[in-house]
């Protein structure tokens, strides 16, 4: 086990790099009342536990405690609680509806993962703390991005630039997902946020005059300078206060068009530069 624990250039070893994510310990002899565990029971287990009560208190002896078990019979299957985290990383994104492999229009795959993807980031809200901790090459986590690149590939883009697909596509759908995930955790208002926004037009206010010397006082008077002159503030524009569900979707829905339509438009240019030059004889 020595081994398995060791860490290089000290970083963590992926429980997916060792080939022993399904090994039950040698030796294993379950006592009485735990004939019927397994791995796939820990697992649900504990993303049960994650979701009831967050990252901070989630033990090996709380785990145990949930499966009417011993923590040392939790350790049969795995060695660290690092691994079960991986583990029940993987296991979140085994929720995926992922699309069709047969075909199917690229732009609607793209959405359809984005919007998967930000699903379970907003239910799980440890999910995206885990996803940026751990290194998440899991089976279920790798199927969506080769789901992705199916697309991409679909839509056009060269396979040197999938990489590049990858790192626009989900690192949006974290942030965003992310973050909603994190407000629905502490209990705060996506709409009360945007409502102070609309509220405080100093949001959108142009900065107040200042001098063009560091530490001299801004003219007065006649000699001011026109262009010192702070504009009066727009107005707060008159929009309709959505419930916060509704805000959030429609915000995200509207930047992953953003997105797509960036993807679509970078796949263009890199054609014009990559077209070979005719010339004329």
């Amino acid at each position: 086990m020595a081994s398995v624990r060791r860490k290089v250039r000290g970083a963590r070893v992926s429980i997916w790099l060792t080939g022993r994510a399904n090994v039950r310990r040698r030796g294993y002899a379950p006592a009485a009342g735990e004939a019927g565990l397994d791995l796939g029971k820990i697992v649900a287990a504990t993303v049960r536990l994650l979701d009831a009560e967050g990252l901070g208190r989630l033990s090996m002896r709380r785990l145990a405690a949930e499966l009417g078990v011993t923590a040392m019979s939790v350790y049969w299957y795995v060695d660290t609680k690092d691994e079960l985290l991986e583990l029940a990383l993987d296991h979140a994104y085994a929720e995926l509806d992922l699309p069709a492999e047969d075909g199917g229009d690229w732009a609607a795959q793209l959405r359809q993962l984005a919007h998967e993807h930000r699903r379970i980031l907003v239910a799980h809200p440890w999910v995206s703390r885990l996803a940026g901790e751990y290194l998440n090459v899991g089976p279920h986590a790798m199927a969506c991005v080769a789901a992705a690149q199916r697309a991409m590939r679909r839509a056009g883009l060269p396979e040197e630039c999938l990489t590049g697909g990858l790192s626009l596509l989900f690192p949006f759908s974290y942030g965003f997902g992310g973050v909603g995930g994190r407000l629905a955790e502490l209990g705060e208002d996506y709409g009360a946020f945007v409502r102070a926004l609309r509220e405080q037009p100093e949001c959108v206010r142009p900065p107040a005059a200042r001098s063009p010397v560091p530490d001299q006082p801004v003219p007065e008077g006649p000699e001011a300078p026109e262009a010192l002159e702070a504009p009066e503030a727009p107005e707060a524009p008159d929009l309709p206060v959505l419930p916060a569900h509704e805000q959030r979707d429609r915000d995200f829905a509207f930047a992953l068009e953003c997105v797509l339509a960036g993807m679509a438009a970078m796949r263009d240019r890199v054609a014009e530069q990559v077209r070979p030059t005719i010339t004329p004889a």
